[in-house]
C-alpha cells in the first residue's frame, strides 16, 4: 500500500480546488507555503498561469526615474534613502528629471516609472509640475508614478485629503500608481522594520481611493526578512479582498529583500532561490482576481526569472534603465535590458514574448522565430 504523507494529502486537496477553480483559503495558503513539495506547488501555479495567459509573457519598454533619495522614513530594510543634507543625498529638479528622460529618447518609451523618497520639504506643486512637464514632453508615454506612501506623505504635508491629492496629480498627468511601500501588512513587522511609514490600513485606503478615481495600480509584498508564513498569507488575502471590492490592481509583484547596505545586513541573508520561486507560485494561486504576476528580474536575476515563468509569473517587467533602489542594496543584475535581451529571456523559457503598455494592452506581438 502506498503511504501518503499528511503534507502530500493536504496538497492534493488544494490541487483539487485549483483544478476546479475554487478559491483557496488561508489554511490552503499555509499548506502551499509550508509543503516540501515545491515542484508540485509550481506545477499548480503554472496551471493557473496557463489558464489565464497561455504561453504569453509580457514586457514593457520603460524607464525608471528616482527623483530623490531623501526620505523621512528611515526603514531598516532600505539602502536607498538618505536624510536631508546627509552625504549621498540628492534631489533632481524637474528640469534634471526631464533631461534624464530626454537621454532615453534614442528608443521608444511606453512608460516612465517615477518614484522616490518622502522628501520633507517638497510641495505638491513640484509633483504637479513634474507630471505636467512629462506629459507635455512625452505625450505618448504613460506615467506610473508615486507610491501610496509618497501620496499619503504629500497629502499630509499639504494638509489636504488623499482624494484631493490624487485628483490633482491625475489631472497633471498621473496614469497609475506603482505598488511599492506595501512591504508586509503585519503590524509586528512594520513596528520593527518601518515604524514611521504609513500603516497597512492607510496603504490599502490610498489604493482604494486611487481605484475609485479611475487610477489603476500594482501591488507588492517585500519578503525574505522577518516575516512569518501567516503574515505572508494574510498580506495576500488583504490584497485579494481589496481587489474584490475595487478591481483596480493590474499586477502583483513579490519583491525579494536585499540585505546589503541596510540596517539588517549581517543578520538576515535574504531569501533563497527556492523561497523566491515559492512566493511567486503561492501568490499566483492565492491572488485569483489579480490578473498578472510580475517577476522583477532586477531583484531575482535573469536565470531565475526564466524559471519563474514556469512558477506562475507571466510578466518580466521591462527594459527599466538606471534602477537605483535595488542596486543601492547590492543587486548585481544589470540596470537595464534591451528589448532583444528581454525577448531572448522569454523565448529561452519556452514562452511567447508580448510587448505591452502599462494597462496590459498588447503593443506588439514579437515574432517567435
Amino acid at each position: 500500500m502506498k503511504v501518503v504523507s499528511f503534507q502530500q494529502a493536504s496538497l492534493d486537496a488544494v490541487a483539487a480546488k485549483v483544478a476546479s477553480g475554487e478559491r483557496l483559503s488561508a489554511d490552503d495558503g499555509l499548506r502551499l507555503i509550508r509543503t516540501p513539495h515545491l515542484a508540485a506547488v509550481g506545477a499548480l501555479a503554472d496551471l493557473v498561469r496557463d489558464r489565464l495567459h497561455g504561453d504569453s509573457t509580457y514586457y514593457i519598454i520603460n524607464r525608471h526615474i528616482n527623483y530623490t533619495n531623501v526620505c523621512v522614513n528611515r526603514c531598516r530594510f532600505c539602502a536607498f534613502s538618505r536624510g536631508e543634507g546627509e552625504p549621498g543625498a540628492y534631489l533632481f529638479s524637474v528640469a534634471e528629471c526631464l533631461a534624464k528622460a530626454e537621454s532615453f529618447r534614442a528608443g521608444r518609451v511606453s512608460e516612465f516609472h517615477i518614484v522616490g523618497g518622502c522628501h520633507p520639504t517638497l510641495e505638491l506643486n513640484y509633483y504637479v509640475e513634474l507630471l505636467s512637464e512629462f506629459r507635455r514632453c512625452f505625450p505618448e508615454a504613460h506615467l506610473q508614478a508615486l507610491t501610496a506612501v509618497e501620496i499619503a506623505h504629500i497629502a499630509g504635508r499639504e494638509g489636504i485629503s488623499v482624494r484631493e491629492c490624487l485628483a490633482r496629480l491625475r489631472d497633471a498627468g498621473l496614469g497609475s500608481l506603482p505598488g511599492g511601500g506595501a512591504e508586509v501588512f503585519s503590524y509586528r513587522v512594520r513596528q520593527e522594520l518601518c515604524p514611521d511609514k504609513l500603516s497597512s490600513e492607510e496603504w490599502l485606503e490610498v489604493m482604494r481611493t486611487a481605484h475609485s478615481l479611475g487610477i489603476r495600480s500594482n501591488c507588492t509584498l517585500l519578503y525574505g526578512h522577518i516575516e512569518r508564513d501567516e503574515e505572508v498569507i494574510d498580506h495576500l488575502l488583504r490584497l485579494r479582498s481589496l481587489q474584490d471590492d475595487s478591481g483596480g490592481f493590474l499586477a502583483f509583484i513579490p519583491l525579494a529583500f536585499h540585505p546589503a547596505h541596510t540596517a539588517l545586513e549581517g543578520n538576515i541573508p535574504g531569501p533563497t532561490a527556492l523561497e523566491k520561486l515559492r512566493i511567486l507560485a503561492v501568490s499566483r494561486l492565492m491572488l485569483d482576481n489579480i490578473p498578472h504576476i510580475k517577476v522583477f528580474w532586477i531583484m531575482i536575476g535573469l536565470r531565475l526569472a526564466q524559471v519563474a515563468l514556469s512558477f506562475g509569473a507571466d510578466d518580466v517587467d521591462g527594459t527599466v534603465a538606471e534602477e537605483r533602489i535595488t542596486h543601492a542594496a547590492g543587486a548585481e543584475t544589470p540596470e537595464a535590458l534591451t528589448t532583444n535581451e528581454i525577448t531572448q529571456l522569454i523565448r529561452g523559457a519556452g514562452r511567447t514574448p508580448v510587448e505591452r503598455d502599462t494597462l496590459y494592452r498588447p503593443a506588439h506581438l514579437t515574432e517567435t522565430s
